[in-house]
Formats: structure tokens, C-alpha cells, sequence
């Protein structure tokens, strides 16, 4: 009979994440942390000349506050992740030629991923905002190479047109920074954070 085992971290109090991405749930779960999923509704989008970092921050402000007001006894957390070239912030691609576009664009190039996450319980008056960035070089590409990736539908949903997890992972040669955060969540921030107000602790059993 194997054993079982235990470890990762528990929830202290109620966490709810306010995020539809599969890929920061699976961050939440693989460390055994007790969640529930919260969509924040709200106008995701930038203002002209907005900066990314602050982007990211506002944005992930307003998806924690969003829950927070629903839910004021919770620790609400969510996230907003941006890729930017040539300071310029590239969205989700509206379709397939659009996307082989961003994948040109960033071929053989560094370019940043920014991300921002915010942590508030609204009865407790705790309100908390960081951002991380990470450098990421791609490979060189050609127009072929591209053009697979693209027809495997997996760079459709996301922000400058790749995921690093997956399928996405042949376009990347160099990081420089958190891998996690070009995922979409810096866990070792994030965690971190959770552990200093005790929102999470170690599961020592």
C-alpha cells in the first residue's frame, strides 16, 4: 500500500480567486491550496499611453475589488498579465492572421511580460499590489514555423499570441526572471505574500 501523501500549504482563511485562467488555478492547486473561482466583470481595457506596469496593477486592483465588494469577509486575489514589445502592450490576437503577425513581431527578439496581482479582504482594510516582469528572448522563426503554431489554435486565447506552457514552449530560447509569471501568475511573489498576512500556512501533516 503506497503512502499517502501531504505537504503544500493550507488555507487559513477563505481565498477566492478572481480568474477564469485555467493556468493560475493549476498554480493554486498543485500547492494544495483551498480556492474557490470568482470572475471579476470589468473593462479590461488601456488607457492611451497607459504604462504596462501600471496597467497590470489597475487592472488587477480593480478584479480584487470587484470580489472584495461581493465577498468582504474573503481574500480575494487576481491578476493581470501583459506582454509588451517596442513599449507597446500586445493584446489577445483577433484571429489567426493576427496572431502570425505578433509571432513575426517577436521573433528573435526580447520582450517583457508583465504581471500584476493584488490580494484584498475587504473587512480586514487589506489591500495589496505588486507587479513583476520578466525578459523573454524568443527563437528565430520563419513564416512556417509560425504558421504550424498557429494552426494548433493554442496561441488564439492569449496575449501576444503564445503560452509558454505547452505547445509554446519550442519559441523560447532565454528567460530572465520569474517563469511563472510569463504564465500568468509569479508564484513565489504571490506566495509569499500570502504567507506574510497569513492567508495560507504550511500543511505540516
Amino acid at each position: 500500500m503506497s503512502e499517502m501523501k501531504t505537504g503544500g500549504f493550507s488555507t487559513v482563511g477563505k481565498l477566492i480567486l478572481a480568474s477564469a485562467s485555467p493556468r493560475r488555478q493549476q498554480f493554486l492547486r498543485e500547492l494544495g491550496i483551498d480556492f474557490s473561482v470568482e470572475v471579476a466583470e470589468i473593462d479590461e481595457s488601456c488607457d492611451a499611453g497607459e504604462a504596462p506596469e501600471r496597467v497590470v496593477r489597475r487592472l488587477a486592483e480593480e478584479k480584487a475589488s470587484c470580489i472584495g465588494r461581493k465577498f468582504p469577509n474573503a481574500y480575494a486575489l487576481a491578476a493581470d498579465t501583459v506582454v509588451v514589445i517596442d513599449d507597446e502592450i500586445l493584446g489577445k490576437p483577433k484571429n489567426s492572421a493576427d496572431a502570425e503577425v505578433m509571432l513575426m513581431r517577436l521573433s528573435g527578439r526580447w520582450h517583457e511580460v508583465w504581471t500584476g496581482f493584488s490580494i484584498q479582504k475587504s473587512a480586514d482594510s487589506l489591500y495589496i499590489q505588486q507587479a513583476v516582469r520578466t525578459q523573454v528572448l524568443f527563437r528565430e522563426l520563419s513564416e512556417d514555423l509560425c504558421r504550424a503554431y498557429v494552426l494548433t489554435g493554442d496561441p488564439l486565447d492569449k496575449a501576444g499570441s503564445y503560452g509558454l506552457q505547452g505547445r509554446g514552449g519550442f519559441l523560447v530560447e532565454e528567460i530572465k526572471g520569474s517563469y511563472s509569471n510569463v504564465i500568468g501568475l509569479p508564484v513565489a511573489q504571490v506566495i509569499n505574500i500570502m504567507l506574510q498576512y497569513g492567508i495560507i500556512a504550511p500543511r505540516l501533516k
